[in-house]
């Protein structure tokens, strides 16, 4: 942990730093690879939506030593349809079955307790009509609706509309990905399922925020000086904040991963795997979007202003000069003193020419 604290510290004061920015296509090609997979996924298997939204009947039985494929064929049997059976943590099974009414209820409940040799009295069964799930989804695209509308307008107003717009894409990027990944595994759609995923919203725009406010910080008066362009502050900027990120991601992601693996894998408690998946996959979702995808993308969109792409041939100009001159030239340090101008997107902490601090090739001191 101690070491970490360290790197921590570095990458702050930017003695080192990783070039997230530079590298930027190749994080694209991987996120667009996994949303073409997600989008594949759903196109083909499409997600299992659960009877929330499909309408049918959830059995709750009693402890019984019945197993879970013998209780999926009793069910199918009853019923005629397919059924969806869990085991719970207690012993009792949870019967899912979709597109049945009052009547077929009442006689699925019967043969289930005579298969199971329990009392039928003994059995809980809920009925859910198809209208409420579909109120629970007209409301959930609401909402991601006006928060998607919401956030685009705050982050305009608080930074600009480059970031807002960066921030709209991560969010759908993480949005896509989740989906896909259900769709994918299998998991059923409950209404856990839509808070999980309105949930990971907030979470993703947090470390988004996080490196926005920084970067908005360091590009002040960006272009009265000749020593950095606008994406080597960016990459600054998610440098700085990295361990940051790192550090609340994994401590989000622990409880999540006891309710995914332990409480939904041994426990065997549905509602939990739906919300924890959901959690779990945009948590991680998130944390990699706000690195990867927005900021080098709100980069990438500043660089096509007419001042910046001017800065950059300065600061490329400068660079090639010092170069000619021996000067170390990086996207750390040039030659050069820092100034009052230059205070705010200064040289890395620590930056040295080559040749451990003696000075140019020339052996002259600036």
């Amino acid at each position: 942990m101690s070491k970490l604290g360290t790197l921590g510290a570095r990458l702050h004061r930017g003695e080192v730093g990783y070039d997230f920015v530079g590298n930027r296509k190749i994080w694209y090609g991987v996120s667009i690879l996994i949303t073409i997979t997600a989008i594949l996924g759903l196109a083909v298997r499409g997600l299992n939506m659960g009877i929330e939204f499909q309408g049918g009947a959830v059995f709750t039985t009693p402890k019984t030593s019945v197993s879970v494929a013998q209780a999926e064929k009793y069910a199918q049997d009853s019923s005629g349809h397919d059924a969806i059976v869990q085991k719970l943590g207690n012993g009792t099974l949870r019967i899912q079955i979709a597109s049945i009414d009052t009547d077929e209820s009442d006689q699925i409940k019967t043969d289930l307790a005579k298969d199971l040799k329990v009392d039928a009295e003994s059995i809980n069964a809920d009925l859910v009509g198809p209208s409420w799930g579909e109120q629970i989804a007209n409301k959930a695209w609401q909402g991601l609706g006006i928060f998607m509308v919401l956030v685009v307008i705050y982050l305009a107003i608080a930074f600009e509309w480059r970031m807002a717009l960066a921030a709209l894409v991560a969010l759908i990027h993480d949005i896509t990905i989740t989906t896909g990944i259900y769709a994918l595994v299998g998991f059923e759609v409950t209404p856990g399922t839509v808070i999980g995923l309105l949930t990971i919203l907030g979470y993703s725009l947090y470390d988004t925020v996080v490196v926005f406010d920084s970067l908005k910080e360091q590009t002040k008066d960006i272009t009265k000086q000749t020593r950095w362009t606008y994406s080597d502050i960016a990459n600054r900027s998610i440098n700085s904040t990295l361990v940051r990120s790192i550090n609340t991601t994994v401590v989000a992601l622990l409880p999540v991963a006891g309710l995914l693996f332990i409480g939904g894998g041994f426990l065997g408690a549905g509602m939990l795997n739906d919300i924890s998946l959901s959690l779990f996959v945009g948590l991680a979702a998130g944390a990699y979007s706000s690195i990867f995808i927005a900021t080098p993308l709100v980069a990438d969109l500043k660089e096509r202003e007419p001042q910046m792409k001017a800065l950059r041939k300065r600061v490329l100009a400068k660079r090639a000069q010092a170069a000619a001159e021996g000067e170390l030239v990086d996207a750390g340090a040039v030659g050069e003193p820092q100034d009052a101008a230059t205070a705010v997107v200064g040289p890395r902490a620590g930056a040295a020419p080559r040749g451990g601090g003696r000075g140019p090739a020339t052996g002259k001191r600036r």
